[in-house]
Parts: C-alpha cells; structure tokens; sequence
C-alpha cells in the first residue's frame, strides 16, 4: 500500500468530536457563565428556576427561549426580593425602580403564561372549604346584617 493509498483510507474509529460540543451553561453544569453558584442569591435563583419550569410543564415542553425568559423572571425576582428585605430593614430603595422591576416580571409571566389557578380541594368526593379570614369577615359581616334586617321588621 502507497502513501496515498493509507492517507486516504478512513480508519476504523470514528474521528475524534469536538472537545466541548456545548457551554456548561448550556448542558445545565453551571448556572452562569461568570459569578458565584454557592452566594444565597444564586441559590435562591435556582430555586425559582426549577419552580417556575415546573409551573410551565416542564423542561421538555418548553423553547429555549422560554427558558431564557424563565431565568430573567427567576433574577427580576431575586432583586425584588433583596428589595423588600431592604425595605423590611427600615432602608430606603428606589421605588420606581421596585415598581418597573415588578411590572417587568408581570410582563414576564404574562408572556410565558403563567396563571393563577385554585387548587382542587376535595378529598374522597367532598369539597373543603378552604379557610380564609376575608370570608370569616364577610360571612360574619352578612350575618350580623341580617339579623339586624330581622330585628326591624
């Protein structure tokens, strides 16, 4: 066999694949590109990810650029948060920044779909009453009407 015979010929293995084919963002074994993974914000950060795609259905059911969406509403909120522990300390925020920063992520979640829904709360065919104080309000309040309709007449 020449030279060029061998240089032409395929080997048997297959050619080497690229050395890292995606991020470790990407493949999910880093959280950001830069920064700190283990600080109380990232943590936190997480958690709300993994809520929220859950809220969504899931990983499987979602483009990527729901995904991408999802991560700014999970940071939006971490900041929100820290400012309401600011707040909750007597500290002055920016409230205008607190009022764009909330009505983005309402944007967010509107865009993404996410909805309020009341639970089913039945157990074995019986619905439960959940118990809720403006209800105990409202229900007193149209009690104590009614039994004064009744004393006048």
């Amino acid at each position: 066999m020449s030279a060029i015979e061998a240089a032409t010929i395929t080997p048997d293995r297959p050619q080497a694949r690229a050395k890292r084919p995606r991020s470790a963002v990407t493949s999910g074994r880093k959280l950001f590109v830069q920064g700190d993974p283990n600080s109380a914000w990232s943590r936190r950060y997480h958690d709300l990810v993994v809520r929220h795609i859950g809220d969504l259905g899931g990983r499987e059911v979602l483009s990527e650029a729901q995904l991408s969406l999802v991560r700014r509403a999970a940071g939006l909120e971490c900041e929100l948060e820290s400012m309401e522990g600011k707040l909750s300390q007597g500290e002055e925020i920016n409230l205008d920044a607190y009022g764009r920063a909330a009505s983005h992520l309402r944007r967010l979640f509107e865009v993404l779909g996410v909805e309020r829904k009341c639970r089913d709360v039945t157990v074995d065919g019986v619905e439960i009453e959940v118990f809720s104080p403006m209800r105990a309000r409202w229900a007193a309040e149209e009690a104590a009407a009614a039994a004064k309709g009744e004393a006048t007449e």
